[in-house]
C-alpha cells in the first residue's frame, strides 16, 4: 500500500514545478522538470517507459509509453491541455492494468492552480 505521505511528496514536487514554470508550456518541458524535481527529492524516476501489451497470451509488437514511473510504484501521465478529456483517465487506468501498478496520477499543468489539474487514479482491476 502506498502511503499518503509518499504521494504528498510526489505532488509537492509537481507543485514546485508548476510554481516555477507556470502553465502554458509543452508536456515534454514539464516531464523533464518534474523528473528532475523528483530525483533531487530522492525518488527513482524512469521517463517514457514502454509498456508491453499482452493479447490472449501473445505479446504484441505494439507498446504503449507512459510518461513517468516513480520508484516502480506510481505512474504519472502529464498533460498540458485546456480541458482534460475522459479518455486521458482511461489511458492511465489502462497503464495501471497492464503494469499491475496500484496508483497513478493524471496531472494537467495548463491550469492556474495545479491541484485543480490533478486526478488520482487507483487500479481496482482484479483479473478473473
Amino acid at each position: 500500500m502506498i502511503s499518503e505521505e509518499y504521494t504528498r511528496k510526489i505532488l509537492a514536487c509537481a507543485i514546485a514545478v508548476h510554481k516555477e514554470l507556470g502553465p502554458g508550456l509543452l508536456e515534454n518541458v514539464y516531464e523533464e522538470a518534474l523528473s528532475y524535481e523528483l530525483r533531487v527529492n530522492g525518488f527513482n524516476v524512469q521517463r517514457q517507459v514502454a509498456v508491453p501489451i499482452i493479447y490472449k497470451g501473445q505479446k504484441l509488437q505494439s507498446t504503449l509509453t507512459l510518461d513517468l514511473l516513480i520508484d516502480d510504484k506510481v505512474i504519472i501521465e502529464l498533460k498540458s491541455v485546456e480541458v482534460l478529456k475522459p479518455v486521458f483517465s482511461k489511458q492511465i487506468l489502462t497503464y495501471l492494468k497492464l503494469t499491475g501498478k496500484e496508483l497513478g496520477y493524471l496531472i494537467n499543468f495548463n491550469v492556474p492552480k495545479l491541484m485543480d489539474g490533478v486526478e488520482r487514479i487507483v487500479n481496482k482491476y482484479q483479473p478473473y
